[in-house]
């Protein structure tokens, strides 16, 4: 019976994460228009299961950002701007061609500016509920987004 369960656990958790180089979207149209700021940055489960937080610099600096216009994603990277292509598949969409400026910051800045940018390029899953989009990675790193009103910042 334990086996069984455990079988069924497996089965429902490889739902959440696509195997190999399959990515699940929202539909694209579903995010125009839309802007998002990270909330918090989940780190793979340790060998215990547990969820780890990746603390994030707090120089009151800008956090990362997202905007979705068009078929464009911008938005800060934690140093510099970015912008990336968004290409519409079967799937909903992919995010191509992700370009940022090159700005100097601290190297705390710069880690998370370049795990965040890989991880955007290589994500498994974009999901959206409501005021929050979720992107997983390939590893089960999980950034969470609040949904921003930009004219009330």
């Amino acid at each position: 019976m334990l086996l069984v369960s455990g079988v069924c656990f497996l089965g429902a958790c490889a739902n959440i994460t696509p195997p190999c180089a399959a990515k699940n979207t929202p539909p694209a149209a579903e995010l125009k228009g839309t802007h998002w700021e990270l909330s918090r940055w989940n780190l793979p489960p340790n060998a215990m299961g547990e969820v780890r937080l990746r603390s994030l610099p707090n120089d009151q600096g800008q956090k990362i950002q997202l905007q979705f216009s068009g078929n464009r994603m911008s938005g800060y990277s934690a140093c510099n701007r970015f912008t990336a292509q968004i290409v519409e598949d079967t799937r909903g969409f992919q995010i191509n061609q992700i370009a940022t400026t090159r700005m100097a910051c601290s190297t705390a800045r710069e880690e998370i500016e370049r795990d965040f940018l890989y991880l955007l390029n290589d994500y498994r899953t974009i999901a959206r509920d409501g005021d929050r989009l979720l992107i997983i990675g390939p590893n089960r790193e999980v950034l969470s987004f609040s949904q921003i009103n930009l004219s009330s910042k």
